[in-house]
């Protein structure tokens, strides 16, 4: 998933080594109230007039699901969360969709049992898709419009995309498909399909994706394999850019999120999901090579076969001064990680 908010963003530097977290793991700040069903993934919003009332947004992921709304403490916002919907399955957030006279943020989730794509405005929560906007039209093959992954790529232009997986797809390199987000004249959005594009394994499914909206990548897990990276603008092609994390994950590749340093700096966490770790990657490469992301930690922590996660580096309050990591754990709750514990020591920041 992606977040990015240039206003708030404040330079910080940080140096994560492998093996800095304890025997036990790294331990949650807050766990969020349970929802009733089964959680599966987050997205942060961050509140650009008063960070401290920024939201996490939540799955859960049931044929009677819903998105959870919670605060930085865990607590559920009864009166944004959005109950009744046809197990929601992943979450993402983009900033500034023009919508008539207003710009918005939105909230986007994929929900499976429609086949159709969920908005809702932020923070309010109000829908603005006229019930749903179906997507993969036109597809049959088994499981072939069964929804799972999303995210948000904002393009330098302004334009905002949707990037969406299913829970099964063809192995021909069209298994992601992207569609352009925008007014359909009456205040309400409609989605334009823009490309296929994605190599596919076979092997299980592709669920998680991330976007990096500063440096222009798509990011998704083909589970059990490895990452996968693409260029997130659907004109500079659907070239493969890199296969990463391909070793020492004990089954699936899972959630993907993205830290950032500075617009072009930081971390890549991918969840190692059935060894309750998430192991982290350079995420600007190196001088010769910017898609070669090498492995820099993996740090264990209290999650339970977490399945989608999301990170801010933003300054948040005073629980959250350096950033705010956020991941699902099986036992229905989100966990709340302050960026300094995961990173494993103290940060140098300009405070």
């Amino acid at each position: 998933m992606n977040k990015t908010l240039h206003l708030l963003s404040v330079p910080l530097t940080l140096t994560l080594l492998a093996g800095c977290t304890s025997h036990d793991g790294v331990k949650p700040l807050y766990v969020t109230e349970r929802v009733v069903h089964d959680t599966d993934d987050p997205a942060i919003w961050v509140n650009s007039a008063n960070p401290a009332e920024s939201l996490v947004i939540g799955t859960d992921k049931n044929e009677d699901g819903a998105l959870y709304v919670f605060d930085l403490k865990g607590q559920i916002i009864h009166d944004k969360t959005v109950k009744g919907l046809k197990r929601p399955n992943n979450v993402d957030v983009a900033y500034g969709l023009s919508l008539g006279d207003i710009t918005v943020d939105i909230a986007v989730t994929t929900e499976r049992m429609t086949h159709s794509l969920r908005i809702f405005t932020l923070p309010h929560m109000k829908p603005v898709d006229n019930g749903g906007i179906p997507v993969f039209a036109g597809q049959t093959g088994p499981e072939y419009r069964d929804l799972m992954g999303i995210a948000l790529y904002k393009a330098p232009t302004g334009a905002i995309y949707a990037i969406v997986g299913r829970k099964n797809g063809p192995t021909d390199g069209t298994y992601l498909w992207q569609y352009l987000l925008e007014d359909d004249g009456k205040g309400q959005v409609k989605a334009t399909l823009v490309r296929k594009f994605g190599h596919f394994s076979g092997r299980k499914e592709i669920e998680a994706i991330a976007v990096d909206n500063e440096l222009g990548f798509v990011y998704y897990s083909d589970e059990q394999v490895g990452v996968r990276k693409y260029y997130a603008d659907p004109q500079k092609g659907n070239e493969e850019l890199a296969l990463f994390a391909t070793e020492g994950f004990k089954d699936d590749h899972e959630g993907i999120s993205i830290y950032k340093t500075s617009d072009s700096t930081g971390y890549i966490l991918v969840s190692d999901q059935s060894a309750n770790r998430f192991k982290v990657y350079s995420r600007e490469g190196t001088a010769e090579n910017p898609h070669a992301h090498s492995l820099i930690a993996d740090i264990k922590t209290s999650t339970n076969q977490s399945d989608g996660s999301d990170v801010v580096s933003i300054p948040l309050n005073a629980d959250f001064k350096h950033g705010l990591f956020v991941a699902m754990s099986d036992d229905k709750t989100f966990q709340y990680y302050r960026w300094e514990d995961i990173a494993g020591r103290t940060l140098s920041v300009n405070e």
